[in-house]
This record gives structure tokens, sequence and C-alpha cells, in this order.
């Protein structure tokens, strides 16, 4: 069976390859002279973004910036969608199939990092791009224009729709959008995401909720009076060490991690608030469900045993995504035909200073390279996860970054604000937008798209947010 199944896979890849290298027609190189003819302009718009660094829920100018570039271009612009002011949607065209692509642009709290290739902080500024969303933002853009221009040169019927969503880092921005029913008829979804490597594979992730465990208690003199004092930080410091007992007898694959946001002011006085910031990951949704169902009678326990009070407030809760092999292999198939990144002597300069600072080994050159196809168990999250439950959804992943950089690093921010970054955003581009061709021009592959996702899916499933009925947490990075 598994030979079979390894044979089946391997002349669906074979086809799917010759489909696109077959249909790589003069409309397709249509796309690819659109993204070079206009790249300057993408690039100076991730640039631009890049220096706004704007954080979950707050990226007004980020957002306002794609929009006008956008309406300027001729789409029909939403704005303030499921109830975000900062997400869009941007449509250009009528009626099937609906193309949907997705664009970020929320920036990290706590690390800033100028362009260059070592450590050096941006002073008065908190936030940077260290996860790369200003190159998606700005990436997803140059490719939703590209294929506009696309359609309507060729006469081709359909609507391309680029989703504007804000917060992906830590505030679920696509799970309000896919709560509101704004992908209910999209038949497939594109999305990309900067890294170390370019990559197309079928991947699945980490499902992921988040609270903040508010503890209340009585403040006292420490020295005068403790025992009429009751430390909320106890009752933070109970649970954290509870927790950390329960990560033994946790499935493998569980991820938890926490932060003290509050603690106290002085160690004289009893603390009457304290804080921890929980994050608890998993594969699948249901047994997140049961693990975080544990955390919380954690949190109830540790208020007892400190005779303290705890609220908890849901942060935000992702599924993990829910890989389409199919389409996967079609956008496979055309990161493949446009290839890697190649550096000038520039570039290449800058690139081995970064290496130098990863302390991972030297992987430059790489960037030149697409990675083979593959299923692979990725151990991140994404808020992409709830969209790919609802609706056929692909992605990829290009060089944006030095080869061997981790995300949510200094380096990533770095090089993200070079031509390194602006390199792999243009691979994206190209890459998303010949995928947007193909299924344009062949319902099938639409169609066999879907079928997987059914399968995938099961026909028992029911789509039902990880957040609950919260509203989006608007204010949630405001300090």
């Amino acid at each position: 069976f598994n030979r079979d199944k390894r044979m089946k896979n391997f002349l669906l890849g074979a086809v799917l390859s010759f489909f696109v290298a077959s249909s790589f027609a003069d409309d397709a190189n249509e796309l690819l002279r659109y993204v070079d003819q206009h790249g300057e302009k993408f690039d100076r718009l991730a640039l631009e973004l890049w220096d706004y660094a704007e954080l979950g829920y707050l990226e007004s100018r980020s957002s306002t910036k794609l929009q006008q570039v956008l309406a300027d271009d001729g789409f029909e612009i939403q704005v303030g969608v499921a109830g975000i002011p900062t997400a869009f949607i941007a449509s250009f065209g009528e009626g099937k199939p609906v193309i949907g692509i997705l664009a970020e642009f929320d920036a990290l709290p706590g690390i800033s990092q100028a362009a260059v290739p070592s450590r050096q902080l941006l002073e008065g500024k908190e936030s940077g791009h260290a996860c790369g969303h200003h190159l998606f933002g700005a990436g997803s853009t140059a490719a939703a224009m590209a294929v506009r221009h696309w359609m309507e040169n060729n006469n081709v019927k359909g609507t391309v729709r680029l989703y504007g969503t804000p917060a992906e880092e830590g505030g679920s921005g696509k799970v309000y959008l896919v709560r509101a029913g704004l992908f209910e008829d999209v038949d497939t979804v594109l999305h990309w995401h900067p890294s170390d490597r370019n990559s197309a594979n079928a991947e699945t992730s980490l499902a992921n909720k988040s609270a903040r465990f508010k503890f209340r208690g009585i403040s006292a003199h420490a020295a005068a009076a403790p025992e009429r004092g009751r430390s909320a930080l106890d009752g933070v410091e109970a649970m954290n060490f509870m927790v950390n007992m329960m990560r033994e007898h946790v499935p493998q694959e569980t991820r938890i991690h926490y932060v003290i946001t509050q603690g106290g002011e002085a160690p004289n006085v009893v603390p009457d608030f304290a804080e921890v910031y929980y994050y608890v990951r998993h594969p699948q949704a249901e047994k997140l469900n049961e693990l975080w169902q544990r955390v919380i009678n954690i949190s109830r326990a540790a208020a007892l045993g400190t005779g303290t009070d705890v609220d908890v407030e849901v942060m935000h809760g992702n599924r993990s995504l829910l890989p389409n092999e199919k389409l996967s292999r079609l956008m496979h198939a055309n990161l493949t035909q446009v290839g890697g990144v190649s550096y000038n002597a520039e570039e290449q300069a800058f690139a081995e200073k970064i290496s130098g600072s990863l302390g991972v080994g030297n992987f430059v050159g790489t960037e030149k390279e697409i990675l083979p196809f593959e299923l692979r168990q990725g151990m991140g999250s994404t808020d992409v996860g709830d969209v790919s439950w609802v609706v056929p959804t692909v992605g990829l992943r290009t060089s944006t970054w030095v080869p061997g950089t981790a995300a949510h690093s200094w380096q990533a921010i770095a090089a993200g604000g070079t031509s390194i970054g602006t390199k792999g955003m243009r691979v994206a581009a190209k890459a998303l937008s010949l995928t947007a061709r193909d299924l344009f021009l062949n319902p099938q592959l639409v169609e066999a798209g879907r079928i997987e996702f059914e399968l995938r899916r099961g026909a028992n499933f029911r789509y039902k947010s990880l957040l609950g009925n919260r509203e989006p947490p608007l204010d949630y990075r405001l300090k």
C-alpha cells in the first residue's frame, strides 16, 4: 500500500510539473514581467512597512498604505471588515472562481534592529518585522496586482481577492474573518511566508491557544503585617510550578510557554495583582482543548491554594494548518519554475556577516535552491490554520532571510530591511501569481483541491473557533 501510495504521489508530482512546464505560455511570462517591471515599486512598499513596524491591530498606516496602492490599481476596497479597523478586502473581477490571497503586516514587540549585519537597535523604536510580515503584505499585494492586470489583458473571468489580515502575531486576526463568514464563497486561498529557504511543502502546524491569567490578592506590608496579605504573585508562581510538573505528562508534540507580565512593584509590598501569559500548542485542536482545560484547572487550584482569585482572558486561538497535497504540488512546480534567489556582491557580503552571527554553520548559497517536496509537520502556529479548515488553502516560503536565520530574530529584521528580503518577496509574488493563473484557467485543479480538502477535513466536520465568542482584542498590544 505504501509503495503504491509513493508511486501515486510521484506520478502526481510529475504530471503537475509537466502541466506547469507545458502551459508556461506568454500570459504566464506576462505575470513574471509585471512583477519585475514594477518590482522597485513593491520593494519600496515593503521597506515602508518595515519602517512603520506597527503592532497587531495598531497597523493603521500599514493597512492604509496597502489599501491605497490597491485602490489606485482599480481594486474595490472594503474597510474595517469583521469589526477590525485595520482589516480589509480588496477585490477585482466578478463571478467564479474566487481566488483569495492573504496579506499580513504586523510587527513584533520588544525587538528592534537596523538594516545592518550586526546587532544594532534603532533608537526610539521598540518593535520590528522579525517575522517578515512587511514582505508578506507587499508581496501578496504584488501578486494580486499582477493577476488583476493579467485577467484584464486576457479577458479572464473570475475574482481575485486580497485579504488584508492584521495581528497574526498572537492576535488571531484571520480567525475573526473566518468567524464572520468572509471566506464562504472563496474557491482557493493562497498565502506565503518569509523564511530562510524556498519551499512549497504540504505542511501542517500546531494548533495554539493563549490567555492572560490575572491573579488578584490582598496588599499588605510584607514585613509588618504579612499575615494580612494574600500574594497574587504566589498565585502566579504556584500555577507555573504545577504547569511545569504537568510537562512530564503531556503528549510529546505539546508545547507550553509563558511569561510573567506583571509581578508586583516592590518586595516589601505583598502584590495584590499579578499576571502570567500562557501559550499552549498541539497538532490537534481536540487534544489542545483537553490540555487547555488542564491548565485552566491548575490556575484555579493555584488560586485556591494561595487564597487569591484568578480571571482568565483568552487572547487568541488558532487551528493547525490543514495541508492540501494536490495544491501544494502545483505551488511547488510553479516555485521551481520561478527559481530561487541570487545575491549580488554587496548582498553576498551582507549575508556572510549575518551567517557568522548565527552559530549554526554557513548555509549561504542555499537561497538559490528549491527544497524537495515533502509532507511536513511544522512546529509553529498561524491563524492561516483556521482559513485552511473552511476553504482549500496552499502556501509557500521563500528565502527572504540569510539561510540559517531563525524567525523572530534581529537577523531576520536586518535582512528584511534590505534587497535580500525584497528579492525573496518577488519570488513569492511570482509563484503566487502563476498558481492563481493555473487555478483560473483550469477548473479541474480547483476541483482536485476541493476534493482533497473535503477528504482531509472529514464529512462531519463543523468549524468552531477556538476563541469562542470573544471580540477582537484590539488593545492587546497597548501597554
